[in-house]
C-alpha cells in the first residue's frame, strides 16, 4: 500500500509540475504575442494603466462593485492574446486595438463612469460595433473553414456573408438574453428603462378581449399611491432590448454587404476587410491574392466543365480537356 500511495503522489505531484509548467509557458507566449506589435501593446498599457487608476480611485470611494467591473475589465484586455495563443490565429491590428477600445468604452465608461445614462446614443454607438465586430469574426470562421483542407466543399461569397449575419445577431441575442437574466434573477438594470407617454394593451381592456386599449398623453406614473416623479410611463426594457437588436442588425448588414462585395472582387472593400478578418498563424498571402486566386480557379473550372459537358462543342471539334497533351503524344 505504501508504495501505491508513493506513486500516486509521484503521479500527482508530476501532473501539478506539468500544468504549472504550461501555464508559465502560455504566460510568456502571451506576454511574447503582446509585445510583437508596439502600437497594439501601447494602446494595451495606456488602457491597463487607465483602469488601475479607475481601481483605485473607485476603491478609496468605497464602490467595490465598481473595483469588481475594472478587475473584470483587465481580465477582458488580456483575452484577445490568449485567444491567439491558443486558437494560433492572428488578429489584424485595427480589430485588435478596437476590441481594446469596446472593452475600455463598455466596462470603464459605460458602467463605472455611467456614460450609458450621461452621454446620449453611447450604448447605440457600442451595440452597433458589437455587431459589426461580430459579423466580422463570424466571417472569419466561415472563411478559415472554406479554406481549409479537411473540407469537401466550396461556400459561395452569399452564404458566407449569411452566415456572418447570422453569427452576429446570435451573439447579440444571446447578450440581451444575459441582461434580461440579470435583471431577473440579480434585481439589476442592464436592460434600462425608457420614460414613455403612451401605451397600447389588451391587459387593460375591460371586456377582456384580445383588442389593444391605447392610452395618450401620459404625464405621469403612480405605484401604490406613490408618485415615481417621471413624467410619463415607464417601459421596463423592451425598447431598449429592441434598439439594441436593431443597431446590432444595421451592423451586422454593414459588414456582410463589406465582405460580399470583397469577396465579388471589389478592390475597396478587400482593403476594408482585410483590416477585420481573423487569419490562422502562418498564411502570408494577402485577402487580396487569395481571392483573386478563387476568382481564377472557379473560372477554370466552369471552363472545363462547359467543354466537357457541352456536346455542341464537341461535335463542332472543340477540343476538350488533355486533348493537347493527347496530340503531342
Amino acid at each position: 500500500m505504501s508504495r501505491k500511495d508513493d506513486n500516486s503522489k509521484e503521479a500527482k505531484l508530476q501532473r501539478k509540475t506539468e500544468r504549472k509548467q504550461k501555464r508559465n509557458e502560455m504566460n510568456e507566449a502571451v506576454n511574447t504575442h503582446l509585445k510583437s506589435d508596439k502600437k497594439v501593446y501601447l494602446v494595451y498599457i495606456i488602457l491597463r494603466a487607465l483602469i488601475v487608476i479607475c481601481m483605485v480611485r473607485q476603491f478609496i470611494r468605497g464602490s467595490y462593485e465598481n473595483v469588481a467591473l475594472c478587475v473584470l475589465s483587465l481580465i477582458l484586455l488580456i483575452v484577445p492574446s490568449i485567444m491567439q495563443v491558443r486558437l494560433k490565429v492572428d488578429l489584424p491590428r485595427t480589430l485588435e486595438i478596437i476590441l481594446l477600445f469596446f472593452i475600455y468604452s463598455a466596462e470603464i465608461l459605460g458602467e463605472v463612469n455611467n456614460y450609458y445614462t450621461a452621454v446620449p446614443m453611447w450604448d447605440t454607438v457600442l451595440h452597433t460595433l458589437n455587431g459589426f465586430l461580430a459579423a466580422a469574426i463570424g466571417f472569419s470562421m466561415v472563411m478559415i473553414l472554406n479554406r481549409s483542407n479537411k473540407v469537401i466543399f466550396e461556400l459561395s461569397p452569399l452564404y458566407i456573408c449569411i452566415v456572418a449575419f447570422c453569427f452576429s445577431m446570435t451573439i447579440g441575442a444571446v447578450w440581451e438574453v444575459f441582461e434580461f437574466s440579470m435583471d431577473w434573477f440579480f434585481g439589476l438594470d442592464m436592460q434600462k428603462d425608457t420614460i414613455v407617454h403612451s401605451i397600447s394593451s389588451v391587459a387593460i381592456n375591460p371586456t377582456g378581449a384580445q383588442v389593444p386599449v391605447r392610452i395618450n398623453g401620459i404625464t405621469s406614473t403612480m405605484v401604490n399611491g406613490q408618485d415615481l416623479g417621471i413624467n410619463g410611463y415607464l417601459d421596463i426594457g423592451i425598447i431598449d432590448t429592441m434598439k439594441d437588436l436593431i443597431v446590432n442588425l444595421i451592423g451586422a448588414v454593414v459588414f456582410s454587404v463589406i465582405g460580399y462585395l470583397a469577396l465579388k472582387g471589389g478592390e475597396r472593400e478587400v482593403r476594408v476587410l482585410e483590416k477585420f478578418i481573423v487569419r490562422p498563424v502562418g498564411v502570408k498571402k494577402s485577402l487580396k491574392d487569395g481571392i483573386a486566386e478563387k476568382q481564377a480557379a472557379d473560372k477554370a473550372l466552369d471552363a472545363a466543365t462547359d467543354q466537357v459537358c457541352d456536346p455542341e462543342a464537341k461535335q463542332e471539334g472543340t477540343p476538350g480537356p488533355g486533348s493537347a497533351e493527347v496530340e503531342k503524344k
